[in-house]
């Protein structure tokens, strides 16, 4: 049966972060819209057309056709379920399907006959159909592939980035059938530029979690690079300049990975084949490579203080950047925090600063006040973690005015900066 044909579609997305936010959005130009999260905070606040991702303007909420809920109960009202919960990992780096399970429990429990779910959350192949099935078949009372249908539909969006939206990356949809794959690929293709339809939902699932192991493995080369050439005295950045003048050399850069998606998903993909009997080893080592880059800064560091005869258990630093990535106010997962713990490790005094992360979040989650830039007492070195427009906008006295008089050691983590000439006071040191 054709629901889609016989009766307009009210769509439900659940969970209204970076990825289902957008994605809300985008269908309610076309359907109406249940937004729903368990965060009343963070409803209130798109109530009120304000969105702390940043991803949605203040006129898009406006004009957006979302009806924004925490009561999970109007999701019966919806015949195509789009689930958009995070799915991090835990302090072992197992994957935690916590939020998911959840998500499938309120579903189930509010799901309507003839139905769609489809879910966008990255998982390794198969939990889809043998984790959040059962779950939805228990609370619902329902049978799949009878009552109503799954599919999986791989999220895409990269935070922070206009160029490449919701709207213009390519979907990737599969179904428990081809009937049912291509009833969602005509769905989103009511909001998507171009839809593709993936052989089953596992090859879905899979097709997404190698996308961002791929890139981890990438950039742990880059930083294994890095490091080798820091010991041969080299800049890396002069290197893959060199490098980058060949048409197929690949554009990656070495830095800290963090966030929730390079720096989870690969030990998703571990999990499963561990779980059938196989020990990846390329990619656990690109995971240990990449965990360990914060610890290697901070050490590298230490080296520069050394070099200048600063005494280190005396010494303060002021940290830019707190956020995951550039442009946006996510601190999940952030290896600046890691940065931060190792720093104190060593006895030095740290100072941070960041335009958009949550202050009362860095204080909960990291014991460490968020200063204003007024207020940043002068350092005997600078650590530029995370360039955001706001600092990259700025000219060489702004960071020259955040160290001593006397100088000191600007850390420039991404070779950021654009300045090359430096006063001799002061010692530059890049990955």
């Amino acid at each position: 049966m054709d629901y889609y044909g016989k009766k307009a579609t009210k769509v439900g997305v659940v969970g209204l972060g970076y990825v289902g936010l957008p994605v809300a959005h985008a269908f309610g130009e076309k359907d109406d819209v249940i937004g729903f999260d368990i965060n009343g905070k963070r409803i209130s606040q798109l109530q009120k057309n304000f969105d702390v991702t940043g991803e949605l303007t203040e006129n898009q909420l406006k004009q957006s056709n979302i009806e924004f809920t925490s009561n999970p109960e109007r999701l019966k009202e919806c015949n195509f379920i789009i689930v958009t919960v995070p799915t991090p990992i835990d302090e072992a780096n197992q994957p935690d399907l916590t939020p998911l399970r959840e998500a499938s429990k309120l579903v189930g429990t509010n799901l309507s006959r003839g139905a769609t779910v489809v879910y966008e959350s990255t998982v390794y192949p198969g939990v889809t159909e043998e984790v959040c099935l059962s779950i939805l078949e228990s609370h619902s009372g329902l049978q799949a592939g009878r009552d109503f249908h799954v599919g999986y539909s791989p999220e895409r969006i990269n935070p922070g980035d206009p160029h490449h939206s919701f709207r213009t990356i390519t979907k990737v949809v599969a179904g428990e059938n081809e009937a049912i794959t291509e009833q969602i690929a005509k769905k989103y293709e009511q909001v998507v530029d171009k839809v593709f339809r993936a052989a089953s939902i596992k090859v879905a699932e899979a097709a997404k979690v190698i996308e961002n192991t791929q890139r981890d493995l990438n950039i742990a080369l880059m930083n294994e690079l890095a490091i080798i050439f820091d010991r041969l005295g080299i800049r890396t950045q002069d290197v893959l300049e060199a490098s980058g003048t060949k048409w197929n050399f690949h554009p990656y850069k070495p830095g800290l990975v963090g966030g929730h998606c390079i720096g989870v998903d690969p030990y998703y993909l571990v999990h499963k084949a561990e779980s059938i009997g196989y020990h990846p080893q390329v990619i656990q080592a690109g995971r240990r490579i990449n965990d360990g880059m914060a610890d290697f800064v901070a050490q590298s560091l230490v080296k520069q203080l050394i070099k200048k005869d600063i005494k280190v258990n005396q010494a303060k630093v002021t940290v830019l950047g707190a956020t995951f990535k550039e442009d946006v106010p996510d601190i999940r997962n952030s290896k600046v925090e890691d940065l931060i713990v190792a720093l104190q490790s060593f006895g030095l005094t740290v100072q941070l600063h960041d335009p958009l992360a949550d202050r009362e979040l860095v204080k909960n989650q990291w014991g460490l006040d968020i200063s204003h830039v007024e207020d940043l007492e002068e350092a005997d070195a600078l650590i530029y973690a995370v360039p955001h427009r706001f600092y990259q906008d700025k000219n060489q006295d702004f960071f020259l005015g955040l160290l001593q008089s006397s100088g000191g050691v600007v850390v420039d983590v991404k070779n950021a900066l654009p300045f090359n000439n430096w006063p001799d006071t002061v010692s530059r040191w890049g990955l």
